[in-house]
């Protein structure tokens, strides 16, 4: 067995689908371990106003923010504020979004794991009304 290193520069930056993003948001693929594992990672900046549609996640998603000021919101919580250093955990299943503010861009690790080969299971966008409260 060897170790593998995965360069800066190697992993092109890719723009977040418009069906799965509102917004501009850019997605820097991080790492896909192997099988037998099933974790992988990506680094995701949302401009200002960005934000995914709601999703969830087979096995649960670890955010770890790493720049700016976001929002994330479970399906029929409050729109939580995040910042940089903090670190969000959202359980398997949980219907959830997660983005900058109006103001602020915002950039964060998302960490998940996949079942099945399938990490996320994508929704509706969420609506200017449900995002601007």
């Amino acid at each position: 067995m060897d170790i593998d290193i995965k360069r800066n520069g190697s992993r092109p930056s890719q723009k977040g689908p418009e069906h799965w993003f509102t917004g501009t948001v850019r997605i820097d693929p991080l790492f896909a371990a192997p099988e037998p594992a099933r974790v992988s990672g990506a680094q995701v900046t949302f401009e200002p106003g960005a934000r995914t549609a709601w999703h969830t996640h087979p096995l649960g998603q670890t955010l770890i923010v790493t720049a700016g000021l976001g929002w994330v919101q479970r399906e029929g919580g409050q729109i939580e504020e995040i910042r940089a250093g903090d670190v969000v955990w959202f359980p398997p299943g949980l219907k959830h979004w997660h983005g900058a503010t109006q103001t602020t861009a915002m950039t964060h690790i998302a960490i998940q794991e996949s079942v099945n080969g399938k990490n996320v299971d994508w929704m509706e966008k969420v609506a200017d009304n449900q995002y601007l409260k």
